[in-house]
């Protein structure tokens, strides 16, 4: 069940109202902003008008929808990453996350707050514990905490929950910022691959030869490539990293050097493959982007039986 669909039996749950009456009620409202509001935007709005209050709600993870704020859940602490410092536009801090799951889906948690981060440099919560979390937003995918968040570590044990990402076959046009996803798609455009160096100790990325955790180092030469992918439906400019460069059919030399990058392209140009991971809004641009963390060939019996499964 698609987020929408999810948020409007929410509402029909909350309100007794049929679900029928739900639609006419969220098309009447689109029809007076003249359709400037997404369907979930406008659910949330009619969820409003009649009353109904998530803010306080423990939701499973599998409820989030995009672009909600006051985010209650609770999970289990299934993958953590290593504390990170960051200089940008004359800003400094740290950012730290980690992965919660339970017995509906898991979803990844930003921290920004240092108090936040120090839990995790204290040893106070750390892989296996069981969290409780209030007041995050949710965007892109993402549990973001601010300082007005909370988060504490519970007593309550999960069991069964969801260690493996679950991503699921849909149409560029269908999917959301946020939705992890797999689509068959044609590549119809390659740029050239920009470059940067990241630290060979924390794979951190290296300004003027210096890591923010390991001072002055020989960087490790780093690839990046933008494509614009094609699934019949819609197109995304979408966005690799790393291994999975190497899986459009380049190796090193044709990666690293531009004129063998350019002979190879007109051989790649046209492939079709299957490409997952996940949809994100690019603030700067206002626009979607696909972030690609897996490319298979194409296996046909595969997919017929993939098919046949839905």
């Amino acid at each position: 069940m698609d987020n929408y669909n999810q948020l409007i039996s929410r509402i029909s749950e909350s309100s007794s109202l049929a679900i029928e009456e739900i639609e006419r009620k969220i098309e009447a409202k689109r029809a007076k902003l003249s359709g400037l509001v997404s369907k979930e935007g406008a659910a949330q709005i009619v969820a409003a008008e009649l009353g109904i209050n998530f803010d306080q709600e423990r939701m499973k993870i599998s409820q989030l929808i995009q672009g909600m704020r006051k985010v209650n859940v609770i999970g289990k602490i299934i993958e953590i990453s290593q504390v990170a410092e960051y200089n940008k536009n004359g800003k400094s801090g740290k950012v730290c996350s980690f992965r919660i799951a339970d017995d509906s889906s898991n979803a990844r948690v930003v921290l920004w707050d240092n108090h936040h981060i120090a839990l995790i440099e204290q040893g106070k919560i750390g892989n296996g514990s069981t969290v409780e979390i209030a007041n995050g937003s949710f965007r892109n995918g993402e549990i973001h905490l601010s300082s007005f968040s909370d988060i504490k570590r519970s007593k309550e044990e999960l069991k069964n929950v969801i260690e493996k990402k679950i991503i699921s076959f849909k149409k560029i046009k269908d999917v959301k910022p946020g939705e992890n996803f797999t689509t068959r798609a044609v590549i119809v455009q390659l740029f050239d691959p920009r470059y940067f160096e990241v630290c060979p100790e924390c794979g951190k990325k290296v300004n003027e030869k210096k890591c923010l955790n390991h001072g002055e180092v020989e960087g490790k030469k780093r690839a990046l490539l933008n494509v614009i992918l094609d699934d019949g439906s819609e197109t995304v400019r979408s966005v690799l990293f790393g291994d999975n460069i190497k899986k459009l059919g380049l190796n090193e030399n044709e990666i690293f050097l531009i004129e063998k990058f350019n002979e190879k392209k007109k051989e790649i140009l046209g492939e079709e493959k299957l490409f997952s991971g996940n949809m994100r809004n690019n603030q700067v641009y206002n626009t979607n982007e696909f972030n690609i963390d897996g490319i298979e060939e194409i296996d046909s019996q595969k997919l017929i039986q993939e098919l046949e499964k839905r």
